[in-house]
């Protein structure tokens, strides 16, 4: 069921504040070279965002232009940083869609499950993977363990900001094919943690541009 969604009007002021070519500088730090039709997804998505969260809390950042950077460019930096390239990912308490629905923007090989058991959260994302015609974006809502995979298990984990680290790293070890990837969007102090736990072979952490604190973290599923 759909709730609302951004009116046509605030869809254009939008668009006049964010231009394809602000867009495309504020993620050049990012490693992403945005075409103008992602530069359009962006601002659509930002629309809606700002929209919704008039009447749900789905962020605290409401400027525009900190929302490009904070929330479209540390997801889609892992894209290339890591890489995520194709398969199948599954994002765990993806929120509103960040990072898996940016990331399914710039690479359309990634078969996204973004996890999230709040259900207005959840029907957003629909709507965003609606209004952005992205097939291969299917939001589940529930928890992590309520999750059955139907086929293969994934090749991807992602999680940002989610907190529950080790259950999350046991959840996802279930949940990964052999070799398979998990990546995590953390503080420094986390991701010291984090990468003592047995079981993975952790890589050194990736500072996230702009950011004095936040790295990409990311083990890969030992045998």
């Amino acid at each position: 069921m759909i709730l609302f969604s951004a009116s046509a009007r605030a869809t254009r002021s939008l668009m006049a504040e964010l231009s394809n070519s602000k867009i495309k500088l504020l993620l050049e730090p990012y490693g992403v070279a945005a075409s103008d039709h992602l530069c359009e997804q962006v601002c659509i998505y930002t629309a809606l965002l700002l929209e919704w969260n008039k009447r749900i809390s789905l962020t605290t950042v409401t400027d525009p232009a900190q929302i490009v950077r904070f929330h479209f460019g540390e997801s889609m930096f892992a894209a290339s940083a890591v890489p995520i390239r194709n398969g199948r990912l599954a994002d765990v308490g993806a929120g509103p869609g960040f990072p898996s629905i940016p990331i399914s923007m710039v690479n359309k090989s990634i078969f996204a499950v973004p996890i999230e058991s709040n259900s207005k959260k959840s029907t957003f994302m629909s709507e965003v993977a609606r209004k952005l015609s992205l097939p291969n974006v299917h939001p589940f809502r529930g928890r992590m363990e309520d999750y059955a995979p139907a086929g293969t298990d994934f090749d991807w984990v992602i999680a940002r900001a989610l907190g529950m680290h080790r259950e999350l790293v046991e959840w996802a070890y279930k949940s990964l094919n052999p070799g398979g990837s998990l990546v995590l969007w953390l503080g420094d102090a986390d991701a010291s943690e984090i990468s003592k736990l047995p079981n993975w072979t952790w890589h050194s952490p990736i500072k996230i541009p702009g950011s004095d604190r936040r790295f990409l973290l990311v083990g890969e599923r030992q045998h």
